[in-house]
C-alpha cells in the first residue's frame, strides 16, 4: 500500500526560512526528540512551529523551548491521540492539527504521531516513534482487544495520509511495514546531544530509566534479576500508567521520576545500565547510559542488536539469571565495565543529533524537492 501522493506545487516562498510544524507531546520521550530536533533544524534556518499536545508543560520544558532560535510554542490544549476515548475524537485533533498547519503558514508538517495526518495540501511526514500493535506483537499474545484494534486503524489511516514515513530504527521500520502493509519507513536514528559529565566514583550499582510500568519494558525481569545482585539496582521513572494501571517491584531501588539532571547524575555514578525490554523501538534511555560511559547489559531483541551489537552484553530478555550474572561479571570486574563503557560510548557518537537533523531533512526534501533551495543540500550533509 502506498501513502499520499505528494502535492506537486509546494515550494517555500523566497526571502523567508522554511517554516515546519511539529507536534509533540510532554509525557515521554516524544519532547526529548521534539526539541533536539527543533534545535538541530534550527541550525539549518529551519523555524519550528511546535504544538504540544496533552499535559501542560513543566517550568523545565518551557525553558528547553525558549532556548530554540526560531522555535514559536503553541500549547494547543488538545488531548494525546493515545489517549483518546475513541476514533471521532482522533479526528477532531486531526482536523485541529491541520486547521494549525494551514493558519501557521508552514512549508511542512512534521506529525511525531501520524495517527493525526489528514489529506492536505502541504506535505506531512509523519515519524513512528511507537505504537499498540507492534508493542502488542512484541509483548502479549493472542488477537488484540477491541481498544487497540480501533487504534491500529486509526494509525494506518493517518499513515495512509503521509507522504512519508520515518522510523527511528530499521527493525521498526521492518515492524511498521509489515504490521500496517505500508512502504517501508525511511530509517533515520535518533540522536541525542552528549553532555559533559563529570564522572564520580562508579560504585557499585545498576541503573535503568523509563516507563517502569510499561510491560514492554520488563522491568518485572530485572527486578528478578535484582534479587540475585549483591548490588542495588535503581530504577528512575513512574511506576503508574496514564490509564490508572500501577506496578510494584520487589527488590528495585525506585527513584521516582527524575529530571534530566537526576538521570544524568546517575549515569554518571552507576557502572552498569541494563534494559531487559521485550519491545524498544529505539531506547533514548539506552543511548544516554552509552553517552555517558556506563557499560550496556541489554535483552536481545532487533532493535537493540541494530545499534548495539559488538559493545554491549546481551541476554534473552525474560531470562532473568542471564540478567543477573551478565550484570554481576561487570560489577565484579571494575576495568572490563570501563571498558565496556568506552565502546558504548563510542558507538553512540553516530546517535547525534547532527546525524538526525541530516537524516530528517533528506526525508524533508524527498517530499518538499524545493525547500531544498531554502535550507541547501550542505546544511543537510
Amino acid at each position: 500500500m502506498t501513502l499520499a501522493m505528494v502535492p506537486q506545487t509546494v515550494s517555500a516562498r523566497a526571502g523567508r526560512p522554511v517554516r515546519v510544524l511539529m507536534t509533540a507531546d510532554a509525557v515521554g520521550g516524544v519532547w526529548t526528540y521534539a526539541i533536539d530536533l527543533a534545535r538541530g533544524l534550527s541550525a539549518s534556518g529551519v523555524e519550528v512551529v511546535l504544538a504540544v499536545m496533552g499535559p501542560p508543560l513543566d517550568r523545565g520544558q518551557r525553558a528547553e523551548a525558549a532556548a530554540v532560535d526560531g522555535l514559536t510554542l503553541v500549547d494547543t490544549g488538545l488531548p494525546l491521540d493515545w489517549l483518546a476515548r475513541d476514533r471521532r475524537a482522533i479526528d477532531e485533533v486531526a482536523e485541529a492539527v491541520s486547521d494549525l498547519a494551514r493558519f501557521s503558514d508552514v512549508d511542512l508538517v512534521h506529525l511525531n504521531s501520524p495517527a493525526l495526518a489528514r489529506p492536505i495540501e502541504i506535505p506531512v511526514v509523519g515519524v513512528c516513534h511507537s505504537c499498540v500493535a507492534t508493542w502488542w506483537s512484541a509483548v502479549r499474545e493472542g488477537p488484540m482487544p477491541d481498544d487497540f484494534r480501533w487504534r491500529t486503524e486509526a494509525l494506518r489511516r493517518g499513515m495512509e495520509a503521509c507522504h512519508l514515513l520515518i522510523a527511528p530504527s530499521g527493525a521498526f521500520a521492518d515492524a511498521i511495514a509489515r504490521t500496517y502493509n505500508v512502504e517501508r519507513p525511511q530509517v533515520v536514528h535518533n540522536g541525542r546531544r552528549p553532555v559533559r559529565t563529570r564522572i564520580v566514583d562508579r560504585g557499585r550499582s545498576v541503573f535503568t530509566a523509563g516507563r517502569l510500568w510499561d510491560a514492554g519494558k520488563n522491568l518485572a525481569t530485572l527486578d528478578r534479576a535484582a534479587a540475585l545482585l549483591d548490588a542495588p539496582v535503581r530504577a528512575a521513572g513512574s511506576v503508574r500508567g496514564p490509564h490508572g494501571e500501577s506496578v510494584e517491584f520487589r527488590c528495585l531501588d525506585l527513584l521516582g521520576t527524575l529530571d534530566t539532571a537526576g538521570v544524568r547524575r546517575e549515569l554518571a555514578s552507576a557502572p552498569v545500565f541494563a534494559s531487559a525490554a521485550l519491545y524498544e523501538p529505539f531506547g533514548l534511555s539506552v543511548l544516554e547510559a552509552a553517552q555517558a560511559g556506563c557499560a550496556l547489559v541489554l535483552s536481545d531483541i532487533p532493535t537493540f542488536r541494530e545499534l548495539w551489537d559488538g559493545v554491549a552484553d546481551f541476554v534473552r530478555a525474560e531470562d532473568f539469571e542471564a540478567l543477573a550474572a551478565a550484570c554481576r561479571r561487570l560489577l565484579d570486574d571494575p576495568a572490563e565495565a570501563a571498558r565496556r563503557g568506552a565502546a558504548a560510548r563510542l558507538r553512540a557518537r553516530r546517535y547525534n543529533v547532527e546525524a538526525m537533523r541530516a537524516g530528517v531533512l533528506s526525508a524533508y526534501e524527498t517530499v518538499a524537492p524545493g525547500l531544498a533551495q531554502v535550507f541547501g543540500r550542505e546544511a543537510a550533509a
